[in-house]
């Protein structure tokens, strides 16, 4: 069975954020950690790419949608 949990390292104690549940009391696990914040640098350092090369006209045409609010309007 595998199942993710998030947890705080704190004073030498992994400690869930959340309740676990169907894990009783003494229950031997192996743990996987990822370091989240390592993670979230390396996807905005690609955001950050994303409009390398691209002249200000490519771009612009790029964002023209997203900025033109008569595509959000609910009539």
């Amino acid at each position: 069975m595998v199942k993710t949990i998030e947890a705080i390292y704190e004073n030498g104690v992994f400690k869930p954020i959340s309740p676990l549940p169907d894990i009783s009391e003494h229950k031997k696990v192996t743990l996987v950690i990822e370091d989240n914040h390592e993670g979230s640098r390396d996807i905005l350092s690609l955001a950050a790419k994303v409009y390398d090369g691209l002249s200000q006209k490519d771009i612009e045409d790029i964002e023209k949608p997203a900025f033109d609010r008569s595509h959000f309007s609910r009539d």
